[in-house]
Protein backbone atom coordinates (compact mmCIF):
# COMPACT_ATOMS: atom_id res chain seq x y z
CA UNK A 1 0.00 0.00 0.00
CA UNK A 2 0.86 3.98 -0.08
CA UNK A 3 -0.05 6.80 1.11
CA UNK A 4 -3.27 8.71 -0.34
CA UNK A 5 -4.60 11.81 0.83
CA UNK A 6 -8.47 12.77 1.56
CA UNK A 7 -9.30 16.68 0.90
CA UNK A 8 -12.97 17.90 1.75
CA UNK A 9 -13.92 21.53 0.55
CA UNK A 10 -13.80 22.61 3.95
CA UNK A 11 -10.32 22.30 4.15
CA UNK A 12 -10.36 19.37 6.34
CA UNK A 13 -7.45 16.61 5.27
CA UNK A 14 -7.14 12.80 6.44
CA UNK A 15 -4.39 10.83 5.74
CA UNK A 16 -4.02 7.11 4.96
CA UNK A 17 -3.09 4.05 3.27
CA UNK A 18 -4.34 4.36 -0.43
CA UNK A 19 -5.56 0.50 -2.23
CA UNK A 20 -7.36 -0.22 -5.51
CA UNK A 21 -6.38 2.39 -8.22
CA UNK A 22 -3.57 5.01 -8.09
CA UNK A 23 -5.29 7.76 -9.91
CA UNK A 24 -6.54 10.99 -8.57
CA UNK A 25 -10.43 11.76 -8.40
CA UNK A 26 -12.81 14.02 -6.74
CA UNK A 27 -16.37 13.16 -5.78
CA UNK A 28 -19.04 14.18 -3.44
CA UNK A 29 -17.91 12.02 -0.23
CA UNK A 30 -21.11 10.24 1.57
CA UNK A 31 -21.50 7.79 4.49
CA UNK A 32 -22.95 4.17 4.45
CA UNK A 33 -24.09 2.53 7.78
CA UNK A 34 -24.66 -1.11 6.25
CA UNK A 35 -22.45 -3.81 7.99
CA UNK A 36 -22.54 -5.71 5.45
CA UNK A 37 -23.18 -5.79 1.33
CA UNK A 38 -20.00 -3.70 0.55
CA UNK A 39 -19.91 -4.97 -2.98
CA UNK A 40 -23.23 -4.50 -3.81
CA UNK A 41 -23.27 -0.90 -2.75
CA UNK A 42 -20.18 -0.49 -4.90
CA UNK A 43 -21.98 -1.89 -7.98
CA UNK A 44 -24.98 0.23 -7.48
CA UNK A 45 -24.98 2.68 -10.39
CA UNK A 46 -26.68 5.31 -7.50
CA UNK A 47 -23.19 5.61 -6.31
CA UNK A 48 -22.23 7.71 -9.34
CA UNK A 49 -20.01 10.66 -8.67
CA UNK A 50 -19.88 9.88 -5.17
CA UNK A 51 -16.79 8.84 -2.42
CA UNK A 52 -18.33 6.28 -0.46
CA UNK A 53 -17.54 6.30 3.51
CA UNK A 54 -18.35 3.25 5.01
CA UNK A 55 -18.81 3.27 8.95
CA UNK A 56 -18.52 -0.45 9.91
CA UNK A 57 -14.91 -0.27 10.59
CA UNK A 58 -13.88 -4.03 8.51
CA UNK A 59 -14.40 -3.84 5.00
CA UNK A 60 -13.29 -6.72 2.50
CA UNK A 61 -13.12 -9.62 5.11
CA UNK A 62 -16.02 -11.94 2.71
CA UNK A 63 -14.38 -10.95 0.03
CA UNK A 64 -15.62 -10.44 -3.70
CA UNK A 65 -17.73 -13.06 -5.64
CA UNK A 66 -19.29 -13.12 -8.92
CA UNK A 67 -23.06 -13.68 -7.68
CA UNK A 68 -23.47 -10.33 -5.32
CA UNK A 69 -23.46 -7.32 -7.83
CA UNK A 70 -26.36 -4.92 -9.25
CA UNK A 71 -24.78 -3.84 -12.10
CA UNK A 72 -21.54 -5.15 -14.44
CA UNK A 73 -19.51 -2.11 -13.97
CA UNK A 74 -19.05 -0.02 -10.60
CA UNK A 75 -19.81 3.51 -10.91
CA UNK A 76 -18.48 4.94 -7.40
CA UNK A 77 -15.85 7.20 -7.93
CA UNK A 78 -14.46 6.12 -4.22
CA UNK A 79 -14.55 4.03 -1.34
CA UNK A 80 -13.35 5.22 2.00
CA UNK A 81 -12.89 2.41 4.48
CA UNK A 82 -11.30 2.54 8.80
CA UNK A 83 -9.59 -1.26 7.78
CA UNK A 84 -9.65 -2.98 3.97
CA UNK A 85 -9.06 -6.88 4.76
CA UNK A 86 -6.54 -8.39 2.74
CA UNK A 87 -7.68 -12.01 3.25
CA UNK A 88 -10.79 -12.31 2.67
CA UNK A 89 -12.49 -15.34 4.44
CA UNK A 90 -15.40 -16.96 2.65
CA UNK A 91 -16.70 -19.73 0.59
CA UNK A 92 -17.95 -17.64 -2.57
CA UNK A 93 -14.75 -15.27 -2.32
CA UNK A 94 -13.06 -15.23 -5.45
CA UNK A 95 -10.63 -12.19 -5.13
CA UNK A 96 -9.62 -9.53 -2.44
CA UNK A 97 -11.55 -5.91 -2.46
CA UNK A 98 -7.91 -4.32 -3.62
CA UNK A 99 -8.16 -6.34 -6.12
CA UNK A 100 -11.28 -5.53 -7.61
CA UNK A 101 -11.10 -1.53 -7.04
CA UNK A 102 -7.90 -2.05 -9.32
CA UNK A 103 -9.40 -3.82 -11.94
CA UNK A 104 -12.38 -1.10 -12.21
CA UNK A 105 -9.40 1.65 -11.37
CA UNK A 106 -11.22 2.84 -8.62
CA UNK A 107 -9.35 4.34 -5.88
CA UNK A 108 -9.62 3.72 -1.96
CA UNK A 109 -8.44 5.19 1.13
CA UNK A 110 -7.93 3.19 4.35
CA UNK A 111 -6.78 3.95 8.08
CA UNK A 112 -8.01 6.95 8.89
CA UNK A 113 -10.54 7.86 11.48
CA UNK A 114 -14.47 7.30 9.88
CA UNK A 115 -15.89 8.22 12.58
CA UNK A 116 -14.47 11.86 12.69
CA UNK A 117 -15.36 12.01 8.78
CA UNK A 118 -18.56 10.67 9.25
CA UNK A 119 -19.44 13.22 12.23
CA UNK A 120 -18.17 16.02 9.56
CA UNK A 121 -20.57 15.24 7.27
CA UNK A 122 -23.54 15.26 9.60
CA UNK A 123 -22.47 18.06 11.08
CA UNK A 124 -22.10 20.03 7.88
CA UNK A 125 -23.65 18.28 5.57
CA UNK A 126 -22.22 16.57 2.36
CA UNK A 127 -18.83 17.89 0.45
CA UNK A 128 -17.16 17.49 -2.36
CA UNK A 129 -13.68 15.63 -1.72
CA UNK A 130 -10.67 14.62 -3.48
CA UNK A 131 -8.13 11.84 -3.43
CA UNK A 132 -4.68 12.96 -4.14
CA UNK A 133 -1.16 12.33 -2.96
CA UNK A 134 0.05 12.28 0.49
CA UNK A 135 2.56 15.09 -0.04
CA UNK A 136 0.33 17.96 -1.94
CA UNK A 137 -0.62 20.41 -0.39
CA UNK A 138 -3.82 20.99 1.16
CA UNK A 139 -3.77 24.75 -0.63
CA UNK A 140 -3.63 23.77 -4.13
CA UNK A 141 -5.57 20.21 -3.65
CA UNK A 142 -8.60 22.80 -2.86
CA UNK A 143 -7.87 24.80 -5.81
CA UNK A 144 -7.85 21.74 -7.84
CA UNK A 145 -10.94 20.60 -6.09
CA UNK A 146 -12.32 24.08 -6.99
CA UNK A 147 -11.47 23.73 -10.51
CA UNK A 148 -12.99 20.16 -11.40
CA UNK A 149 -16.44 19.95 -13.01
CA UNK A 150 -18.83 18.90 -11.32
CA UNK A 151 -21.06 16.58 -13.35
CA UNK A 152 -24.74 17.00 -13.39
CA UNK A 153 -25.45 13.96 -15.66
CA UNK A 154 -24.88 10.98 -13.55
CA UNK A 155 -28.11 9.82 -14.72
CA UNK A 156 -26.57 9.74 -18.77
CA UNK A 157 -23.04 8.16 -17.55
CA UNK A 158 -25.15 4.80 -15.73
CA UNK A 159 -27.82 4.57 -18.31
CA UNK A 160 -28.39 2.26 -20.76
CA UNK A 161 -27.32 3.18 -23.87
CA UNK A 162 -29.98 1.15 -26.10
CA UNK A 163 -33.14 -0.97 -25.21
CA UNK A 164 -32.80 -4.62 -24.58
CA UNK A 165 -35.43 -7.75 -23.72
CA UNK A 166 -35.09 -9.89 -20.74
CA UNK A 167 -37.82 -12.18 -22.02
CA UNK A 168 -40.86 -13.70 -20.37
CA UNK A 169 -44.22 -14.59 -20.40
CA UNK A 170 -45.87 -12.93 -17.87
CA UNK A 171 -47.25 -9.41 -17.76
CA UNK A 172 -45.09 -6.86 -20.52
CA UNK A 173 -42.83 -3.94 -18.65
CA UNK A 174 -40.72 -1.22 -19.56
CA UNK A 175 -38.47 -0.52 -17.60
CA UNK A 176 -36.73 2.65 -17.61
CA UNK A 177 -33.15 2.79 -16.63
CA UNK A 178 -31.87 5.90 -14.84
CA UNK A 179 -29.27 3.90 -13.34
CA UNK A 180 -30.72 0.62 -12.17
CA UNK A 181 -30.26 -2.11 -10.02
CA UNK A 182 -29.80 -5.67 -10.87
CA UNK A 183 -32.28 -6.41 -7.68
CA UNK A 184 -34.98 -4.71 -9.95
CA UNK A 185 -34.66 -7.10 -12.68
CA UNK A 186 -34.02 -10.20 -10.33
CA UNK A 187 -37.75 -9.56 -8.57
CA UNK A 188 -39.34 -8.39 -12.09
CA UNK A 189 -38.51 -12.04 -13.56
CA UNK A 190 -39.10 -14.03 -10.59
CA UNK A 191 -42.67 -13.02 -11.61
CA UNK A 192 -41.92 -14.36 -14.98
CA UNK A 193 -42.41 -10.32 -16.28
CA UNK A 194 -41.60 -9.65 -20.19
CA UNK A 195 -39.13 -7.08 -19.45
CA UNK A 196 -37.84 -3.96 -22.00
CA UNK A 197 -35.19 -2.06 -20.68
CA UNK A 198 -35.25 1.33 -22.33
CA UNK A 199 -32.62 4.37 -22.01
CA UNK A 200 -33.82 7.38 -19.08
CA UNK A 201 -34.79 9.44 -22.57
CA UNK A 202 -36.89 7.18 -23.74
CA UNK A 203 -40.20 9.00 -24.65
CA UNK A 204 -43.62 8.61 -24.14
CA UNK A 205 -44.35 7.81 -27.48
CA UNK A 206 -41.29 5.28 -28.12
CA UNK A 207 -42.73 3.34 -24.51
CA UNK A 208 -46.26 2.93 -25.83
CA UNK A 209 -45.17 1.35 -28.81
CA UNK A 210 -43.56 -0.97 -26.57
CA UNK A 211 -47.78 -1.89 -26.02
CA UNK A 212 -46.67 -2.28 -22.19
CA UNK A 213 -48.96 -3.18 -19.60
CA UNK A 214 -46.44 -1.48 -17.00
CA UNK A 215 -43.42 1.19 -16.58
CA UNK A 216 -41.06 0.84 -13.98
CA UNK A 217 -39.15 3.59 -13.04
CA UNK A 218 -35.75 2.47 -11.46
CA UNK A 219 -33.52 3.95 -9.01
CA UNK A 220 -30.20 6.55 -10.27
CA UNK A 221 -28.01 9.06 -9.45
CA UNK A 222 -27.84 12.73 -8.67
CA UNK A 223 -30.58 15.17 -8.44
CA UNK A 224 -34.08 14.25 -9.91
CA UNK A 225 -34.74 17.84 -11.39
CA UNK A 226 -31.66 17.29 -14.05
CA UNK A 227 -34.07 14.15 -15.45
CA UNK A 228 -36.41 16.73 -17.67
CA UNK A 229 -37.16 14.53 -20.08
CA UNK A 230 -38.44 11.72 -17.69
CA UNK A 231 -40.67 14.09 -15.86
CA UNK A 232 -42.53 15.06 -19.44
CA UNK A 233 -42.67 11.92 -20.07
CA UNK A 234 -44.30 10.64 -16.90
CA UNK A 235 -46.52 13.23 -17.30
CA UNK A 236 -48.12 11.84 -20.99
CA UNK A 237 -48.43 8.15 -19.92
CA UNK A 238 -49.34 8.45 -15.88
CA UNK A 239 -53.04 8.67 -17.15
CA UNK A 240 -52.91 5.24 -19.54
CA UNK A 241 -50.42 2.86 -17.66
CA UNK A 242 -49.70 1.56 -14.56
CA UNK A 243 -46.73 2.95 -13.07
CA UNK A 244 -44.13 1.96 -9.98
CA UNK A 245 -41.36 4.09 -9.17
CA UNK A 246 -38.08 3.08 -6.92
CA UNK A 247 -36.38 6.03 -5.28
CA UNK A 248 -35.11 8.03 -8.14
CA UNK A 249 -38.18 6.72 -9.91
CA UNK A 250 -40.15 8.20 -7.00
CA UNK A 251 -38.95 11.50 -7.16
CA UNK A 252 -39.33 11.94 -10.70
CA UNK A 253 -43.01 10.83 -10.09
CA UNK A 254 -43.69 13.59 -7.58
CA UNK A 255 -42.04 16.13 -9.84
CA UNK A 256 -43.90 15.21 -12.84
CA UNK A 257 -47.01 15.60 -10.26
CA UNK A 258 -46.12 18.88 -9.17
CA UNK A 259 -44.36 18.27 -6.01
CA UNK A 260 -41.18 19.33 -5.12
CA UNK A 261 -37.64 17.68 -4.30
CA UNK A 262 -35.14 18.59 -1.69
CA UNK A 263 -31.31 18.14 -1.73
CA UNK A 264 -30.94 16.56 2.08
CA UNK A 265 -28.13 17.73 4.46
CA UNK A 266 -26.08 13.86 4.35
CA UNK A 267 -28.96 11.41 2.87
CA UNK A 268 -30.00 8.27 3.58
CA UNK A 269 -27.64 5.14 2.85
CA UNK A 270 -27.67 2.09 4.39
CA UNK A 271 -29.91 -1.31 5.14
CA UNK A 272 -31.32 -0.62 8.41
CA UNK A 273 -33.74 2.67 8.02
CA UNK A 274 -37.54 2.09 9.61
CA UNK A 275 -40.52 2.89 7.78
CA UNK A 276 -43.83 3.46 8.95
CA UNK A 277 -47.20 2.13 6.58
CA UNK A 278 -49.44 5.16 7.50
CA UNK A 279 -52.06 3.26 5.94
CA UNK A 280 -51.27 -0.23 8.08
CA UNK A 281 -49.49 1.03 11.20
CA UNK A 282 -46.82 -1.17 10.71
CA UNK A 283 -43.07 -0.53 10.52
CA UNK A 284 -40.80 -2.17 7.96
CA UNK A 285 -36.83 -2.21 7.62
CA UNK A 286 -35.64 -0.88 4.38
CA UNK A 287 -32.40 -0.32 2.49
CA UNK A 288 -31.84 3.14 1.33
CA UNK A 289 -29.88 5.44 -0.82
CA UNK A 290 -30.37 8.73 -1.58
CA UNK A 291 -29.41 12.17 -1.02
CA UNK A 292 -32.92 13.88 -2.45
CA UNK A 293 -35.81 13.55 -1.34
CA UNK A 294 -39.83 14.42 -1.86
CA UNK A 295 -40.66 18.14 -0.11
CA UNK A 296 -43.76 17.05 1.94
CA UNK A 297 -45.53 20.52 2.20
CA UNK A 298 -45.20 20.34 -1.90
CA UNK A 299 -47.45 17.27 -2.06
CA UNK A 300 -51.10 19.21 -0.56
CA UNK A 301 -51.75 20.65 -4.07
CA UNK A 302 -51.48 17.89 -6.17
CA UNK A 303 -52.97 13.96 -6.58
CA UNK A 304 -50.32 12.24 -4.21
CA UNK A 305 -51.20 10.63 -1.08
CA UNK A 306 -48.55 10.27 1.27
CA UNK A 307 -48.19 6.90 2.14
CA UNK A 308 -45.46 6.22 3.97
CA UNK A 309 -42.77 7.93 6.16
CA UNK A 310 -39.08 7.92 7.11
CA UNK A 311 -39.17 7.55 11.11
CA UNK A 312 -35.68 8.88 11.64
CA UNK A 313 -36.36 11.92 10.19
CA UNK A 314 -40.11 12.23 9.17
CA UNK A 315 -38.96 12.58 5.07
CA UNK A 316 -41.30 11.04 2.87
CA UNK A 317 -41.06 7.32 1.60
CA UNK A 318 -44.14 6.36 -0.33
CA UNK A 319 -46.45 7.79 -2.75
CA UNK A 320 -49.80 6.52 -3.93
CA UNK A 321 -51.61 8.87 -7.08
CA UNK A 322 -55.33 8.98 -6.13
CA UNK A 323 -56.67 8.87 -9.68
CA UNK A 324 -54.71 6.56 -11.48
CA UNK A 325 -52.41 3.13 -10.76
CA UNK A 326 -49.17 4.95 -9.53
CA UNK A 327 -46.76 4.41 -6.79
CA UNK A 328 -43.56 4.59 -5.40
CA UNK A 329 -41.31 3.97 -2.34
CA UNK A 330 -38.36 6.03 -1.81
CA UNK A 331 -36.18 3.17 -0.25
CA UNK A 332 -35.19 -0.42 -2.54
CA UNK A 333 -37.52 -2.97 -1.83
CA UNK A 334 -35.45 -5.35 -3.79
CA UNK A 335 -32.95 -4.92 -0.61
CA UNK A 336 -29.57 -6.26 -1.84
CA UNK A 337 -28.26 -5.22 0.58
CA UNK A 338 -30.43 -5.30 3.11
CA UNK A 339 -33.99 -6.34 4.54
CA UNK A 340 -36.65 -8.30 2.37
CA UNK A 341 -39.50 -6.61 4.03
CA UNK A 342 -41.03 -5.39 1.26
CA UNK A 343 -40.83 -7.79 -1.76
CA UNK A 344 -44.23 -7.64 -1.63
CA UNK A 345 -44.26 -4.65 -3.53
CA UNK A 346 -43.71 -5.93 -6.68
CA UNK A 347 -46.88 -8.05 -6.19
CA UNK A 348 -48.79 -5.01 -5.75
CA UNK A 349 -47.20 -3.64 -9.41
CA UNK A 350 -48.55 -6.48 -11.09
CA UNK A 351 -51.93 -6.59 -9.06
CA UNK A 352 -52.12 -2.93 -10.01
CA UNK A 353 -51.50 -4.21 -13.95
CA UNK A 354 -54.32 -6.89 -13.88
CA UNK A 355 -56.91 -4.50 -11.99
CA UNK A 356 -56.28 -2.08 -14.87
CA UNK A 357 -56.26 -4.82 -18.04
CA UNK A 358 -59.91 -4.27 -19.88
CA UNK A 359 -62.15 -7.32 -19.20
CA UNK A 360 -61.66 -8.44 -22.64
CA UNK A 361 -58.13 -8.88 -22.63
CA UNK A 362 -58.32 -11.17 -19.22
CA UNK A 363 -61.19 -13.00 -20.86
CA UNK A 364 -58.67 -14.04 -24.54
CA UNK A 365 -55.56 -14.40 -21.66
CA UNK A 366 -58.00 -17.07 -19.92
CA UNK A 367 -58.73 -18.58 -23.14
CA UNK A 368 -55.35 -18.87 -24.66
CA UNK A 369 -54.29 -20.24 -21.16
CA UNK A 370 -56.96 -22.99 -21.79
CA UNK A 371 -55.53 -23.49 -25.56
CA UNK A 372 -52.19 -24.45 -24.00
Amino acid sequence: MFKRQLVLEDGTSFIGKGFGSDRQISGEVVFNTGMTGYQEILSDPSYCGQLVTMTYPLIGNYGINRDDFESITPSVHGLIVKEACDSPSNYRSEETLDRFLKAHDIPGLAGIDTRKLTRLIRNHGTMRGLFTSADHPVTDALQLLEQQKVFSNHVERVSTVKPYVVPGRGRRIVLVDFGMKHGILRELTKRNCHITVVPYHYSAEKIRRLKPEGVMLSNGPGDPKHVQLAIQMIKEIISDIPIFGICLGHQLIALACGANTEKLRFGHRGSNHPVKDLQTGKTVMTSQNHGYTVTKESLADTDLELTQIALNDGTVEGLTHIRFPTFSVQYHPESSPGPEDTYQLFDRFIANIDAHIPAENKEEERCQSVLI
